[in-house]
This record gives structure tokens, C-alpha cells and sequence, in this order.
């Protein structure tokens, strides 16, 4: 039986203004809790005691949050359904000494974090959002979404070999963005502007994590905008997805036979290998403190893992027209033709046949058309959280996603009804 589809053209309206109130993975994981909570869930914290009522529960540590549905009538060996994304992007980010300058400019000084397009961060307005650690223990979000910084590029005529030679930037000399003018370069200058910024008092700030963004604000485009340009597709587009398709399945809940789960987490650019990334232990932990807060064992934990499946959810290439040598000759996914699902048969994705099938049937319950997608064998494949997590807690993966162009760029390109697509499969997993 086919499901109707829940979300239409006002899916991708909300996920550009998603994208605009997310430019850090804090911001994001904020938006995503405040729509949930809308949907009735509630914020449990990992040192409380946990109950395993009905209803829906999130936990947010950091930039990465995991929610969770409870229906009515679960048992504790009731196996999860889950979706899994992550909420960090390839960007510029702030050094723990930022003051800096030359030559008359003051600087912020940065690092490079993930595997960014370089060029595509230059002369571009960029402004500076992230998480501040206040003296007293607590945290507060801060965005500066306004034209503040710049990575000003050289011109053509000190460096005619670019039209040759293409362009060369050193990382660490030619990506350090300005920010005024001025000799007069002093320590806690950027951190001084901040705290005014957020109404705090000076010196309270100890600690921050800041990124830039380019506060240039998504957009339809072409003639029949029919697609969408923005930044931090990857993998904002599927962390709204998965938050949208678990309230939606929440808010009726009709005897669900799976727990259905979000799982997004931090880090995923740069190997996953922290608390809140996912080759750590938060998904793992979570998910066992739910089978023992209703009453089960470790054999209901064996069990509830065993029938448990995780779709892993990332962007991935559309066959690019000017570039489609570099893609598979038999697999060209389209923008606009439906998610992807990604094969790689030396595990870089976690997806096998038996993964196919899963995805194949919530999509044609869904009525929502799917693509292979594989790399060309001469070009070397990149990987996801799939095979991390299915490592990890012995749990079956698929790598599944939304095809785009221009990947890890300032601004990506996906087309308008592929969010939207995605989102109607992800409903149609989760119920099961």
C-alpha cells in the first residue's frame, strides 16, 4: 500500500529558511530541537535517570543531537528504525589566538576544517557563527549574520599565471580573511566584539567554537526554479529531512512496529572521531539506555539491534554536465529524479543488497522514484557515517542521499523537488 506524500514544495521553502538559522552545527541542532518540541518531544539530559514512557524524547550534546519516538505498546526488545545524518559542513574556523594583521589590515586568524572548495570561500561576504563558552559553565549560540569578513583574492594582474596555471592557494597564507582596518592589532579583539554583540560583559567568554559562513541567503534559480542554490546542503538538507519525517510519524503514531530514531551527528568532515561524532558513543548509549528504561535486558538489547536498520543520509554527486567523464558511465543520478542510493562493494558505503531492498520498499510505498549512484572506478570513492555506524553497533546500514552539484563549496546546488522526495522516503522507512 502506498502512502500519500506529506510534504511538497513547502518542504524546500522551509529548508532554505532552515539553512539560513543554521550556519553551525550548534545553531542546527537548536533548530531541530525547537521543531521536534513543537511535535510534542522533550529534552531528556544523559545525567538523569531515564523513564521509558511513550512519547518522544531527544538528547543534544554539543553540535549533534539523537531523538527518539516511543509508541504505544513497545516492547523493550522493539527494534529501531533509524536516520542517520550529520550537521557539520567544510567551512573556516576561528584559531584560539584569532587577533591578527598586516600591512595595515586586521585579520581573524582561521583553519581550514573538513575538505572545503577553497575557492569558492573567496571574495565572498562571509559572516561568523558558533557556540561561546561562558565563564560560568553555560554555553550561548552567537551569529553575526552580516558582511563582517572577507578572503579578499589577488588580482589577475599580480598573478597572470592563474589564467594559465589555474589558481594555487596556500592554506595557511592566502584563506585568512580580513576584518578592518588599522596597526593596532591587540589580543581579545574579536572576542571582545562578541560579547558586546551577544549583550555579555567583558572577559566573560573563556572558551569558543566559530566558523564562518556566507550570509548570502539560499535561493530558487533558473527559469522555472527548479532549483536550489544555498550553503550547507551538505548535510543540512538531510538532518531537516530526518527531523521533519520523525515529527511527522510522531504526530501519528499508529502502532508503529520500529522505534523511529534521528541520529545527527558532528565531525563527520574530518573522520567522525569525537563524543559527538559518530564513531563515538552517543548513538550506541542512547539507544541502550532506551531498552533498559522499559525494563529490558541485555538479550532485549541484543535483540532490539539485531532487527534494527539505519538509513545513512548524505548528499551525494549528480553527474555534473560539463564533468560526466569523471562519473560512472552506467550511473548518471539526476538532479530532480529521486534520493540516491550509494553502493561501493569495498565498504566506503555501508549498503549491501538486502539495504537495497529496505530503501526500494519505503520508496515505493512512498511512490518516491530512487537512483544508484556509484563512483568511477579510476576515481577514488568518499565515504559516509553508513559504514562507521554498521561497524560500530552491529546494526544493518544503507547509504542513502539527495544528489547535488558543487560539494563542499560555499554554496551547493540540488534540485527543488529532491528534498522533498527525500523526506516522503524517509516517513515511509520510519513507519516501517
Amino acid at each position: 500500500m502506498r502512502t500519500p506524500p506529506r510534504f511538497d514544495r513547502g518542504h524546500t521553502d522551509d529548508l532554505m529558511s532552515f539553512l539560513t538559522a543554521s550556519p553551525s552545527p550548534y545553531h542546527a541542532v537548536a533548530n531541530a530541537a525547537e521543531r521536534l518540541e513543537k511535535a510534542g518531544f522533550r529534552q531528556v539530559a544523559e545525567t538523569d535517570a531515564w523513564e521509558g514512557a511513550h512519547g518522544g524524547k531527544y538528547v543534544v550534546r554539543g553540535g549533534a543531537i539523537v531523538a527518539w519516538y516511543v509508541p504505544e505498546g513497545a516492547e523493550p526488545h522493539t527494534p529501531f528504525r533509524i536516520v542517520g545524518a550529520h550537521t557539520d559542513s567544510p567551512n573556516l574556523r576561528v584559531k584560539p589566538r584569532p587577533d591578527s594583521g598586516a600591512h595595515g589590515w586586521r585579520q581573524v586568524a582561521v583553519e581550514i576544517y573538513g575538505g572545503p572548495l577553497l575557492n569558492s570561500w573567496l571574495d565572498r561576504d562571509l559572516g561568523l557563527a558558533g557556540r561561546l563558552s561562558l565563564r560560568d559553565g553555560t554555553t550561548r549560540l552567537v551569529n553575526i549574520d552580516r558582511a563582517l569578513l572577507r578572503v579578499p583574492q589577488l588580482a589577475i594582474h599580480l598573478d597572470r599565471s592563474v589564467t594559465s596555471e589555474g589558481l594555487k592557494l596556500d592554506k595557511q597564507r592566502h584563506l585568512q580573511p580580513i576584518w578592518g582596518l588599522g596597526n593596532d592589532v591587540r589580543d581579545g579583539d574579536l572576542i571582545r566584539f562578541l560579547e558586546q554583540e551577544s549583550g555579555l560583559a567583558e572577559g566573560e567568554v573563556t572558551g569558543w567554537d566559530l566558523m564562518t559562513h556566507s550570509i548570502e541567503p539560499p535561493s530558487y534559480l533558473g527559469r522555472d526554479k527548479e532549483l536550489v542554490a544555498g550553503p550547507r546542503m551538505d548535510n543540512l538538507l538531510s538532518v531537516h529531512a530526518g527531523t521533519a519525517a520523525l515529527a511527522a510519524v510522531a504526530t501519528c503514531d499508529s502502532a508503529l512496529p520500529y522505534i523511529p530514531v534521528l541520529a545527527a551527528f558532528d565531525h563527520e568532515e574530518n573522520g567522525s572521531q569525537s563524543d559527538t561524532g559518530a564513531d563515538g558513543p552517543l548513538l550506541g548509549n542512547v539507544l541502550e539506555r532506551s531498552v533498559f528504561a522499559r525494563g529490558g535486558t541485555y538479550e532485549d538489547r541484543a535483540r532490539a539491534f539485531a532487527g534494527t536498520v539505519c538509513l545513512s543520509s548524505d548528499t551525494g554527486h549528480a553527474v555534473h554536465p560539463n564533468y560526466a567523464e569523471r562519473h560512472d558511465p552506467t550511473h548518471h543520478p539526476r538532479a530532480g529524479s529521486g534520493p540516491i542510493l550509494k553502493v561501493n562493494v569495498n565498504n566506503r558505503y555501508a549498503t549491501d543488497g538486502s539495504g537495497r531492498a529496505v530503501f526500494s520498499a519505503a520508496c515505493e510505498k512512498a511512490a518516491v522514484p530512487f537512483q544508484s549512484f556509484v563512483s568511477n572506478n579510476s576515481m577514488p570513492c568518499g565515504t559516509t557515517i553508513g559504514p562507521i555506524t554498521a561497524a560500530r553497533h552491529g546494526i544493518k546500514t544503507v547509504d542513502i542521499g539527495v544528489a547535488i552539484l558543487s560539494m563542499h563549496s560555499a554554496r551547493e546546488l540540488c534540485a527543488t523537488e529532491d528534498p522533498f522526495l527525500l523526506a516522503n522516503a524517509l516517513v515511509a522507512f520510519l513507519e516501517g
